[in-house]
């Protein structure tokens, strides 16, 4: 229970300063103050490195031995290069899922849908995350191969900070609401190109997306440093 417990803390001090970094509190290359945000969060150290580790998976920290944990803001053309993988890889998972999934995944995925209709009517953007954010990952899992489903995962968790900023663009609600739709609706049907196009274009970063993308993440960097 204690472990469960710590991880449990890590995990949303992870989820904090993940949010932290990407909005620009922290300057690309600024040294993390181990004491100062063990005292902010109210937490050990033991739980604060363990959010560390997890963010040095992710890319966002560097640590380096005996100097402590460096804030790392990816770049542009990495970032980009990233969504294009996490979406072929999405895809991947798309072809298989409408294959292999039961009916008892649909209606988990199903499950999901309905919980983002009623934070799309609340214009709630962090429920709408956390139940798309599990649409996702039970995609993952109805593609029947778990090493796919576990790169899937993995990916999906070093772009989740962009994947939530995304969706804090106007009209993106709606818009991912209606793609989720699409996605289920192949996947019903059995039609895996029809699911592997839904689920490339619902994440590419390109056109329209990419730009607003791109906006949001400058201008929250650009007020921070203001």
């Amino acid at each position: 229970m204690i472990i469960i417990m710590s991880s449990r803390i890590a995990d949303s001090i992870r989820e904090q300063l993940e949010q932290m970094i990407v909005v620009g509190d922290f300057a690309d290359g600024e040294r993390l103050d181990e004491i100062r945000l063990a005292e902010k969060f109210g937490v050990s150290r033991t739980p604060l490195r363990e959010a560390f580790q997890s963010l040095a998976a992710s890319g966002l920290l560097e640590l380096i031995p005996r100097r402590g944990a460096f804030v790392r803001h990816p770049g542009v053309v990495e970032l980009v290069e990233m969504f294009e993988v996490m979406a072929e890889i999405e895809a991947m998972c798309g072809i298989r899922a409408a294959r292999r999934i039961s009916e008892g995944q649909l209606a988990e995925i199903h499950k999901t849908i309905l919980v983002c209709e009623t934070a799309l009517q609340r214009k709630d953007t962090d429920e709408y995350y956390r139940a798309n954010e599990l649409f996702h990952h039970l995609l993952y899992e109805a593609s029947g191969n778990s090493f796919l489903a576990g790169q899937a995962a993995q990916l999906h968790r070093r772009l989740k900070p962009f994947r939530r900023m995304q969706l804090q663009v106007r009209g993106r609600l709606p818009q991912s609401m209606s793609e989720h739709h699409e996605i289920y609706s192949a996947l019903k049907s059995g039609d895996g190109q029809r699911a592997a196009n839904a689920l490339f274009g619902h994440v590419a970063i390109q056109g329209e997306k990419f730009n607003d993308l791109m906006s949001s993440y400058n201008e929250t960097i650009k007020t921070k440093a203001v």
